[in-house]
């Protein structure tokens, strides 16, 4: 069975935050750390795990980024600190 994530990147805690979806954590993470995909988070050096969701459907995973994408900001800082208060890096911990 394959896994989808909805994820959340910051540049540093309180920083500025990216919200992506995909199906290999690790391999789009460090992709993001290496900077191979040109835009956004390369610009701001978005690149530190700081939150995600596993979900067993492409479809919800979607549907669940687009949702927080809509958020206001306040609400995913929230997010975040709940279960990563300290903002550590998750990809670290593995």
């Amino acid at each position: 069975m394959k896994n989808y994530y909805v994820y959340i990147l910051c540049s540093k805690r309180n920083g500025t935050l990216y919200i992506g979806v995909t199906s290999n954590l690790s391999r789009r993470v460090q992709e993001h750390k290496a900077k191979l995909i040109p835009g956004f988070t390369a610009k701001y050096s978005v690149n530190r795990l700081v939150y995600f969701e596993v979900f067993d459907s492409a479809v919800v995973a979607i549907r669940r980024e687009k949702c927080m994408k809509e958020w206001a900001r306040s609400w995913k800082i929230r997010l975040i600190e709940k279960s990563n208060p300290e903002w550590k890096d998750l990809l670290d911990l593995e």
